[in-house]
């Protein structure tokens, strides 16, 4: 069912059999929502730019520790330069000094850029000359005042030095963004410039982004494709385009640039992650790099006046500001700097790493992006609440990343619609099923955050089927050759979404077909599955983090009691998994398998009723007990009730908001509405102990409440 005439609901449609997901079936509108109010109480995280200098001052007092005489930032894992750590963090030097901050450094800076470019223009650079233009590039004018002229000139021509740029993805938007700082400042032709510019976009660049329906950057160097390395491919596009680039393909890349980074709003998970799947995931940089363009975004809405928009990129940059501090180290030793991926194992262990990750070069990128996003970050902007904590949409991605986003009030969900059959620098990079739960104000890390396929085991975990064959258990994130999941969105608004995956075997394959439906709300998400075949036995799979490395979690697994549960020790936040069937439950706990946020368990639940229902309940500090939640759910022919809430067809009732489409709401579940509207409209209310506090509608109504009519302006909220 589509409900086109809702304006401000979003939906998207899956391809019919055999069609592209990628080609014919996504709508070509952006997904977005108009809606201003949120489902639970918001406030601004007020981090202040100086937050920014914090971070990359404690981080460059980390480093100054692994420099040697010549310069050179040495990696404390395998004792040499690595790749492009020492010029980012000549740029972080640069950004504090230019700002009066940490001129105890400067002299280790100027060491930094001596060798660095030094090192550009002998062409010894790792082969990575294009990672080094941008931050020595950029590091000219931080140094100026600091450092005689004579230094600068000799720096200049050094960066003026020709190179042959590496590889035709990511990486040659990396030369692209350096080619046109350079000419900026006046170390190379500017023709010459903007020519290679746009033979590169035509040729390479323009094909990776501009033809896909988000506008997201395709890199292919993974199957499916990196929703992580996409951030550097697209953040270096946006960063020519806002730097000035003047050539032919100026409103070209600025219109895909844009475009991708709004949609990229919608794939951030509540708490400030970028999206996991595909190559180099889980790494902690990729969040940065967000970041750095969600305030490049801030300033470019705050410069044509759209203040709205503005204050929720920079909420956004914030969140994935905030976020980080999860794997910021604290130890002795180590202190200021981070993990590079998102679990707290001993990096000599390099849990989720790929071949180029190395303790310098990846902290390297949180100090150069960190200081590219305090650089940018120049006007005064109140923050907004962001898209994510709003909700309203649901997507798939194309088909090349075969992902899906659902989200309803900031509960989040991700979907992996493809899983990864072959290794990629000995990573399965990508699970087959659902990977990701999160929800605003809550530690998305125990959603869980991500899924794994091991290696080299081939064995999966995400939540998902799992059903026997001959005796034995599978997984659905262990078939990934065998399966893939169709999406379709039936209903989307901020307060409730509607979705399903279809489970099915690819062309060749055999298996059951389980089809799964999700009624997503502020307060967690019923999932209902059937399976249509012939097996001997099936259930679910509920993922629990285990260990992220340095923190055994509280798991608790209670067959009798219907419930999965994880908590970190002494946490307020929980995630529960409850089994809402009562007809021959069982769970069981399987082995353990390592992904990049620690060790996950798989928990196996069955019934033997046909429909399998589950209720994902992120718990928090004062919410209502999973017990509670459990022994209070009844599902219903048109949604479910329990003590967070009911849904009843398009309407949400909660404890701290109501909404969803028709002519009027009953809040109190006594039979009579104590909203009405004159026209059937989409709407959201917020509530206090029962008593609407603000409304908002998706179309200009007359609201009639509490015996008072009131004219309700399209897309502006009320307060009372």
């Amino acid at each position: 069912m589509i409900l086109g005439a809702l304006t401000g609901l979003v939906l998207c449609l899956a391809a019919p059999q055999g069609v592209d997901p990628g080609v014919d079936s996504l709508p070509a509108d952006l997904p977005t929502s108009r809606y201003h109010l949120t489902a639970r109480p918001w406030k601004p995280l007020g981090i202040p730019a100086t937050s920014y200098l914090d971070r990359i001052e404690e981080e460059c007092r980390f480093w100054e520790h692994h420099q040697d005489s010549t310069g050179a930032i040495l990696d404390p894992f395998i004792k040499r330069e690595w790749q492009y750590a020492t010029p980012y963090f000549a740029y972080a030097v640069g950004t504090l000094v230019s700002a009066e901050r940490a001129k105890d450094l400067l002299e280790k800076g100027v060491l930094a850029m001596d060798h660095a470019c030094t090192t550009f223009a002998s062409g010894k650079t790792d082969g990575h000359s294009e990672f080094f233009v941008p931050p020595l590039t950029g590091s000219l004018p931080l140094f100026a005042p600091f450092v005689s002229a004579a230094k600068i000139q000799a720096w200049r021509t050094q960066l003026s030095a020709p190179f042959r740029p590496g590889g035709t993805n990511n990486w040659r938007t990396y030369f692209m963004k350096g080619q046109w700082m350079r000419a900026q400042a006046g170390l190379i032709n500017m023709d010459a410039a903007i020519g290679g510019i746009e033979s590169d976009w035509s040729g390479t660049q323009g094909g990776r982004i501009t033809p896909t329906r988000w506008n997201l950057y395709h890199d292919t160097s993974s199957d499916p494709d990196s929703l992580a390395v996409e951030a550097v491919g697209r953040g270096n596009l946006l960063a020519l385009d806002s730097l000035g680039y003047s050539g032919p393909s100026r409103a070209a890349i600025q219109t895909a640039v844009r475009r991708g980074t709004e949609t990229t709003l919608l794939t951030q998970d509540p708490t400030g992650q970028a999206p996991t799947n595909g190559r180099t995931d889980d790494h902690v940089w990729v969040d940065v790099g967000y970041q750095v363009a969600f305030e490049t975004m801030a300033e470019e809405a705050q410069a044509r006046r759209d203040s709205w928009r503005a204050g929720q990129y920079r909420h956004a940059a914030e969140l994935a500001f905030q976020n980080i501090d999860r794997w910021l180290r604290t130890d002795p030793g180590w202190k200021g700097s981070f993990f590079v991926t998102k679990n707290k194992f001993d990096p000599a262990l390099r849990v989720g790493y790929q071949t180029a990750s190395q303790y310098s070069n990846y902290n390297g990128s949180i100090l150069y992006h960190t200081a590219e996003a305090y650089q940018t970050r120049r006007s005064v902007i109140p923050e907004n609440p962001a898209p994510v904590e709003i909700g309203g949409y649901a997507f798939a991605t194309d088909s090349s990343f075969g992902a899906a986003f659902a989200n309803a009030g900031g509960m989040a969900m991700e979907v992996d619609l493809r899983g990864a059959t072959g290794l990629v620098y000995n990573h399965y990079w990508t699970a087959l099923g659902v990977v990701r739960f999160g929800r605003p104000g809550w530690d998305t890390r125990l959603g869980p955050s991500d899924g794994v396929r091991e290696s080299p085991s081939g064995a999966g975990i995400s939540f998902a089927p799992t059903w026997q064959e001959s005796g034995t258990w599978l997984r659905l994130a262990s078939v990934p050759d065998r399966y893939r999941g169709t999406f379709t969105t039936t209903f989307a608004h901020p307060l409730l979404t509607r979705c399903s995956v279809i489970w099915q075997p690819v062309s060749g394959q055999s298996g059951p077909v389980f089809t799964q439906h999700f009624t997503i709300t502020p307060d967690g998400i019923l999932s209902q599955v059937t399976q249509a075949g012939t097996v001997e036995g099936w259930g679910m799979t509920y993922p629990l983090l285990e260990n992220d490395g340095a923190t055994p979690l509280a798991q608790s697994l209670s067959p009798e009691h219907r419930i999965a549960r994880v908590t970190f020790p002494r946490g307020t936040d929980a995630q529960n998994f409850i089994l809402l069937n009562t007809a021959g439950t069982a769970m069981a706990a399987d082995a353990p398998l390592r992904s990049s946020y620690g060790s996950l368990t798989p928990v196996r639940a069955t019934t033997s009723d046909d429909q399998h229902r589950t209720f994902i309940y992120p718990e928090g500090a004062g919410d209502p007990a999973a017990t509670a939640v459990r022994d209070s759910f009844r599902v219903t022919v048109d949604g479910f009730r329990s003590v967070l809430g009911r849904v009843e067809g398009m309407l949400y009732v909660g404890r701290t908001s109501a909404g969803g489409v028709g002519t009027g709401i009953d809040l109190t579940g006594g039979g009579t509405p104590e909203v009405m509207f004159s026209a059937s409209c989409g709407f959201i209310l917020q509530l206090n102990n029962g008593m609407v506090t603000a409304m908002e509608t998706d179309r200009a109504v007359t609201a009639t409440l509490q015996g008072r009519a009131l004219k309700v302006e399209a897309f502006t909220p009320l307060h009372f």
